[in-house]
């Protein structure tokens, strides 16, 4: 059997055992935040998405490993899957800011309802812990706090212009990642429904927004290009950042361009000194789900180790429960050692399992 770490899987929060951490007083003011989220996730891509996880019949789909860390488990070992990545359905930072009080003790009890589906077996059930980024020196103490529970992973946005805030690259953040980087965790950016996507749902003529999905991975090419080309990797050159679910055929081409930008093309990129694909590999992970191909053929140009493979339990892409068979299927022929680092190995590194 093949050892395995899904470095992107799902839970599920309930926000009644959220609510339950909080003071009595604050629990109105959370509702009409969660309310506020649920008005901004009824619009554009943000519909389709919800659309989309709701049509699909899947084998993992309904399962109560979604939300119960025993079933879970029980779930993993029907998947020959060691240990998961855990990143909740629920985006916090989308709507925990909107409390005017309250904000600070309900990321503290958000975070703390991960860290109790996780204490079940924290050796295989590894939490990905939301940080805000409306407030640095927020952000900071509760990177500092949940890094002393145990946290081996981060969750971000992924653009935080969808918030209303300045991009990564502004030293505003700077404090924010010197702490980061001085703990060793990683930087995990989910991918996210873009603002961008909105008007190509509008123009979808497909039934279940089939024009705008696959978009969804694509479109973390911004990021790439706001973490790289902007300078930030070069102050911090430790920080490790995962992007989770873009998927990795396209990123081959993807590298080709940029390099070739910054050389053939003589873009000016005056922030950093190497050519990008040099930042890339150095400091930048991806997730993907079942892509042979581009195992087959483009994991050399990628980075091997920068590929991390995943199950996406239970969404309706998810390998559950036929994991070691998929796997096994996409890695006909690649060498052992090149598959265990896909497989499981940078995963044991980039979270330190």
């Amino acid at each position: 059997m093949q050892r395995l770490i899904s470095a992107d899987s799902h839970v599920t929060v309930d926000h009644a055992d959220v609510k339950a951490k909080l003071p009595p007083s604050l629990v109105a003011e959370y509702d009409d935040a969660v309310q506020s989220l649920v008005r901004t996730m009824t619009t554009g891509a943000g519909n389709a998405n919800q659309a989309m996880m709701r049509q699909y019949d899947h084998p993992a789909w309904g399962r109560p490993g979604r939300a119960d860390p025993t079933e879970r488990l029980k779930d993993m070992d029907t998947d020959g899957v060691e240990a998961e990545v855990l990143y909740c359905e629920v985006s916090a930072y989308r709507f925990l800011y909107r409390m005017p009080n309250g904000w600070r003790a309900a990321t503290q009890a958000f975070n703390d309802t991960l860290a109790d589906f996780a204490a079940v077996d924290p050796k295989r059930l590894v939490v990905s812990y939301q940080i805000p980024i409306h407030d640095i020196d927020a952000a900071v103490a509760e990177v500092r706090r949940v890094a002393a529970l145990g946290a081996k992973s981060l969750q971000l946005p992924v653009y935080p212009s969808e918030l209303g805030l300045p991009e990564y690259f502004d030293e505003r953040y700077d404090p924010l990642w010197a702490t980061i980087q001085d703990l060793d965790l990683p930087v995990c950016c989910h991918i996210g429904l873009n603002t961008m996507l909105d008007d190509v749902v509008r123009r979808d003529p497909t039934p279940q927004n089939g024009v705008m999905v696959p978009l969804t991975g694509l479109c973390t090419a911004e990021a790439f290009g706001m973490w790289i080309l902007s300078g930030v990797l070069v102050r911090f050159p430790d920080l490790k950042l995962v992007f989770v679910e873009p998927g990795v055929g396209w990123v081959a081409w993807y590298l080709y361009i940029v390099d070739d930008m910054a050389t053939r093309q003589k873009y000016d990129f005056p922030a950093i000194s190497e050519l990008p694909s040099h930042y890339f590999r150095r400091n930048i992970h991806l997730t993907y789900i079942d892509e042979p191909d581009a195992i087959q053929l483009l994991r050399h140009r990628i980075g091997v180790r920068n590929i991390m493979w995943s199950s996406d339990y239970p969404h309706p892409v998810s390998s559950w429960p036929r994991s070691q068979e998929l796997v096994a299927r996409q890695f006909d022929g690649v060498p052992e050692a090149e598959r265990d680092l896909i497989t499981f190995a940078n995963a044991a590194r980039v979270w330190g399992l």
